[in-house]
């Protein structure tokens, strides 16, 4: 397996996007880090440099704005002399149960995960076919295995889209030295989960959650669920809770 020396990240400011920079670069690999919200991301470039002495560039980026996406990812491309792996992290959960007055959030939820990964897929295996490689990571989630009621409806209806997105280009490059993995994880604390009603049991605290996602990216497996114990069996169970169960799990 090659070793993957210069890593972008998206969505990089805050949550998993934050950790998974710290832990990649404790194991000094050079990264690429976009977010919206530049002063976060600036600081924590600053840090990471100082702490690690790796080599960061931070870039403002919103995902939505699909033409700064290519032309984002190719400056940084060319900042750090090419890109081994691009992680497409950048992502929301805005939902509102369908049909409740709320069709602007849901759009957005949908927009932002699964427009918006396209874009950013489009880009990054566009740079890893003109290099000859690369090694792209797409963040789905737990609740691509099944639609879920409520705020979660659209949320999960995107992810299993772009859990599909993940499979269709995997499909396409076999046999390439392009990887794709699509990463699956359930609870962990970060930013977008918070005030989604989780229990505490089900959730993963975020230093963990960022090991165990790291772990999975290393390994470049097709499809991980992260952290596999318990969700990888939980998923099996999701699959198969009748509809009113669903609610407990929310």
């Amino acid at each position: 397996m090659p070793y993957r020396t210069n890593i972008l990240i998206t969505g990089a400011s805050s949550g998993l996007g934050e950790g998974m920079a710290r832990r990649f670069a404790a194991a000094g690999h050079s990264l690429a880090l976009c977010a919206r919200r530049t002063e976060r991301l600036t600081a924590l470039a600053d840090e990471l440099r100082t702490t690690y002495s790796v080599k960061v560039v931070a870039r403002q980026l919103d995902v939505r704005d699909h033409a700064d996406v290519f032309s984002c990812f190719a400056e940084l491309r060319d900042a750090l002399g090419g890109l081994d792996r691009i992680v497409v992290n950048a992502g929301i959960n805005k939902g509102f149960s369908v049909g409740t007055g709320h069709f602007e959030a849901n759009r957005q939820t949908v927009e932002t995960n699964l427009i918006a990964g396209l874009a950013q897929a489009e880009a990054a295996v566009e740079i890893f076919r003109a290099q000859g490689q690369g090694h792209l990571v797409l963040m789905s989630s737990l609740g691509a295995v099944r639609g879920f009621p409520g705020k979660l409806t659209a949320y999960n209806a995107s992810k299993a889209a772009l859990r599909s997105l993940g499979d269709g280009i995997r499909y396409d490059l076999h046999g390439s030295p392009i990887k794709v993995t699509t990463l699956l994880p359930g609870y962990i604390d970060s930013e977008l989960n918070e005030g989604h009603g989780i229990d505490r049991p089900y959730v993963t605290e975020a230093g963990a959650g960022a090991r165990a996602l790291v772990r999975a990216i290393e390994s470049e497996r097709a499809r991980a669920y992260v952290p596999f114990l318990p969700w990888g069996p939980m998923s099996l169970v999701i699959r198969a809770l009748p509809p009113g169960r669903l609610h407990k799990l929310m």
